[in-house]
């Protein structure tokens, strides 16, 4: 029979996160019985909202709810000062999930490493927007892996891997919430393992290794000499930001929801064309049909709530952008 003196003392563990996809992860470690959260690494809080209010990151919201007590907030990890604030906690483990800055060598070599969970199958979707780039580049599969922090840009070795299929209709934000309750679940089963040694990751492989960049707003443009089936991936995988939107003569309109459908006879690429109660776009290649819009200053409704108020939609034309111009690419092959 095991005693509760003759259990392993639990691991002090500190947890870096920012935003909404670490939160799983975040309450499973504090209910644990291999892990004890002895702080809280998160960005400051932010301005928010018309009136500027300072608003804490998602996780120093839980971590508080939680009742976490040691919540550090640096607004530079790499500085040498937030480095020794946190090596003061004595950690043996450190967790992250979704934090958005490099984390500074010095974290990374605790007795039990640095573990990453990361919203993408790596080497694929490196980088800082994994989730929008595998709905943007239309994959049939993803998932969530835990890997050890090394020195470089997600490319440290693979501990474990959880993976399935998607089914063409996933938006950015359910897809972050499926990922991060499984990302919480893996990490639940690797724990142990991890923590005595029986788990050993291994090196990541380069074949299909892309990078993903941050967002920007003018990424949310959408281009009408691009076809109807990317435009539609791209209004799943930019929501809530930077979204996807155009303008006309009468304004900025964002595209909350769209389907792919046949040209529009006799229609250029960027022609907007109302077909009873739908609405069309004409790209290059088939027809975005815009399920849900919002136009600027306005509440977001069908494409038949929107015409009936702005008729002269239907002939204007949406500018698609010059060759060359316009945003990077989201994602790029490493090598």
């Amino acid at each position: 029979m095991t005693h509760p003196a003759d259990a392993a003392p639990r691991v002090r563990t500190v947890f870096i996160g920012t935003g909404s996809f670490g939160l799983d992860a975040l309450r499973h470690l504090v209910t644990s019985p291999e892990v004890a959260i002895v702080g809280i690494v998160t960005a400051p809080a932010r301005p928010a909202g018309r009136g500027g209010v300072l608003r804490p990151s998602p996780v120093e919201t839980v971590a508080r709810d939680l009742g976490i007590a040691e919540i550090q907030t640096p607004e530079r990890l790499r500085r040498p000062e937030a480095v020794a604030a946190v090596l003061a906690l004595r950690p043996d483990l450190i967790v992250l999930a979704d934090y958005g800055q490099i984390v500074p060598p010095a974290l990374l070599h605790v007795q039990h490493g640095a573990l990453n969970l990361h919203p993408s199958l790596l080497p694929r979707h490196r980088g800082a927007s994994p989730i929008p780039a595998t709905i943007l580049a239309g994959d049939a599969r993803t998932g969530v892996a835990l890997m050890r922090m090394d020195e470089g840009l997600d490319t440290g070795p693979i501990v474990a891997v959880d993976d399935g299929p998607l089914d063409g209709t996933e938006t950015a934000p359910a897809l972050e919430a499926a990922l991060a309750a499984r990302g919480a679940q893996l990490l639940g089963r690797c724990l142990r393992g991890w923590i005595d040694g029986s788990l050993v990751a291994r090196p990541q492989g380069v074949a299909g290794a892309t990078h993903t960049r941050p967002l920007g707003r003018d990424d949310g443009r959408l281009d009408p000499s691009r076809a109807a089936d990317l435009l539609e991936r791209q209004v799943r995988a930019f929501q809530p930001w930077p979204g996807s939107w155009f303008e006309v003569a009468a304004g900025r309109m964002t595209v909350w929801r769209g389907a792919v459908g046949g040209d529009i006879p006799g229609a250029a690429p960027g022609e907007l064309r109302a077909d009873g109660r739908a609405l069309l776009l004409q790209t290059s290649r088939g027809a975005l049909d815009l399920l849900e819009v919002q136009p600027a200053g306005s509440r977001r409704m069908s494409a038949d709530e929107l015409l009936r108020g702005r008729p002269g939609l239907s002939g204007q034309h949406v500018q698609a952008l010059p060759p060359g111009a316009g945003s990077a690419p989201v994602e790029r092959p490493v090598g």
